[in-house]
């Protein structure tokens, strides 16, 4: 089974904390040279520091704040103009947790911005050098919420599925140059995003965060939460050619938790 990424260039989004740092990590290890992106020029530096090396890997990093995706837009052309890049994991921030109902317009925008735009700017920019290549791998990190809506998570779950839709469209586009586009959909991961809803869980129905947690927990075949390198093992095994004939699912990585195939 071929899992070695040598010679392959990475971009991995939303790279300096949860699953978009630990994917970065695990594609090091596998040998591909890293590009992380993200809007924290310090944190960035910090997780630079602790990717492997070991097969000579050249990683960087790009500053870039997806609330602006026409800046976004022309750091990436920029940036594809002089590198070639064969793996693209696409990771945004998730929005704030309550109902569809209530949620005003520019909650709906903003999500929609941030994942999809930003998604559809960083696949025009970096598809080319995947088709001059013969290889691409596009992973989207999105949620469970695309096969079962998540209570309490409306615009998430609306714009999580239109990504998850907008992804199956591009499998077929890109199918026949060697590029695959595939969706890896993490359940309950410790992240900084799983904390926060916890807390504003616990808030909500006045209960300490233990309880809820407890409650999320049960819920979970696995009896257990994962950890963002759990995801990251997927979004790793995604990017290899040894993945080459998987394109156009969705992959749950959540202990079995999603009640649908």
């Amino acid at each position: 089974m071929d899992l070695q990424l040598n010679d392959r260039r990475a971009v991995v989004c939303g790279s300096t904390q949860g699953i978009g740092k630990a994917s970065a990590i695990e594609l090091a290890l596998l040998g591909a040279s890293v590009t992380l992106i993200a809007r924290n020029k310090a944190k960035l530096e910090s997780t630079l520091s602790e990717l492997d090396r070991s097969k000579g890997q050249h990683h960087d990093y790009l500053v870039a704040d997806f609330s602006q995706p026409q800046e976004l837009k022309k750091i990436m052309e920029l940036y594809a103009a002089n590198t070639e890049v064969h793996i693209l994991v696409n990771n945004t921030g998730g929005p704030p947790s309550g109902p569809a109902i209530t949620a005003n317009l520019n909650e709906f925008i903003s999500a929609f911005s941030n994942h999809l735009l930003c998604n559809q700017v960083l696949v025009q920019a970096l598809t080319p050098g995947m088709k001059k290549a013969g290889y691409g791998r596009i992973i989207n990190i999105i949620s469970t919420s695309v096969k079962v809506p998540i209570r309490g998570l409306g615009v998430s779950n609306t714009i999580r599925g239109a990504v998850a839709n907008w992804a199956k469209t591009l499998s077929v586009e890109l199918g026949p140059f060697g590029i695959t586009v595939n969706n890896v959909l993490p359940g309950a991961s410790m992240t900084g995003r799983l904390e926060s809803i916890i807390k504003d869980r616990a808030s909500k129905q006045n209960k300490t965060v233990e309880e809820v947690e407890k409650e999320m927990i049960a819920e979970i075949p696995a009896g257990r939460i994962s950890t963002p390198a759990e995801v990251a093992a997927a979004v790793a095994f995604l990017s290899t050619p040894a993945a080459g004939y998987i394109n156009g699912i969705n992959v749950p990585v959540d202990g079995g938790r999603t009640g649908s195939l």
